[in-house]
């Protein structure tokens, strides 16, 4: 067994586990997205020869260009990759997310909605005889929530959740699925539950008002146990999947 796939079988099995020891009623569905930005493709084939279908890129043109390499493995008759966009965006670099992508993590303005959203509709119109993804169904987005209230990290503030909300929720293209977050970095478990259990009442708050919300991206390599306990349907791993990434090339990768 290979270091990817006996760390995938690990990760699988210590998310179960956080699942199964929920009370009944609290047990749902936990995706695992493997965050594979600076990774080769060679690592993303292995993890996807280890049932690995969701992987999250940080980095725009080099998502793309994981995107078009591994394209093969949508012919091999196995179930298809979904790609997540996890990075920051810039609105110039929306079109091309638009077009590549399946869901987008971390939306916390408006330009970058509406632009995400024209977009998406334009390459339906221009590709309507594509019957795969991301053509001929809407892009998934999760808004970002700053939960931690640190400067140096992206996300609309807790006030401003609804109104911004459902301004995504009624542009064409778009599925609102839900809300997104990374928490303070802290090794302290009250810390982290305590923000975790924030999103998941933000998250009750837009079911509340009538928005169709099924999804709590939130938890990382260091914390995601704890985040499945506070209702996180989704969960973003990186480094305890592929090791520590490359940081001094990570730059260069936009």
């Amino acid at each position: 067994m290979s270091p990817i796939e006996s760390n995938l079988q690990q990760i699988r099995l210590a998310r179960d586990a956080a699942i199964a020891g929920l009370p009944p009623e609290r047990r749902q569905n936990v995706t695992l997205v493997a965050v594979s930005k600076t990774q080769p493709g060679a690592a993303l084939r292995e993890a996807f020869r280890a049932g690995q279908r969701d992987f999250g890129e940080n980095y725009v043109q080099e998502g793309i260009a994981k995107i078009a390499e591994l394209a093969d493995l949508h012919a091999s008759g196995e179930p298809r990759i979904v790609w997540h966009f996890i990075g920051p965006l810039q609105s110039n670099k929306a079109k091309l997310v638009a077009q590549h992508f399946d869901w987008v993590h971390g939306v916390d303005r408006l330009k970058i909605a509406q632009a995400l959203s024209r977009a998406r509709e334009d390459g339906a119109a221009s590709h309507a005889d594509r019957v795969s993804a991301p053509f001929g169904q809407p892009l998934n987005i999760c808004v970002q929530v700053n939960v931690s209230g640190e400067a140096s990290k992206g996300g609309i503030m807790p006030d401003d959740i609804m109104s911004f909300s459902q301004q995504v929720a009624v542009l064409p293209g778009l599925k609102l699925r839900g809300l997104m977050a990374i928490i303070e970095n802290t090794p302290d478990t009250a810390t982290q539950r305590a923000q975790f259990r924030r999103m998941q009442q933000y998250q009750l708050q837009l079911k509340n008002a009538g928005l169709p919300v099924d999804t709590l991206s939130m938890g990382m390599s260091q914390d995601f146990k704890v985040a499945i306990e506070e209702g996180a349907t989704m969960i973003r791993i990186g480094s305890a999947i592929f090791g520590q990434r490359d940081v001094e090339s990570a730059g260069a990768k936009h």
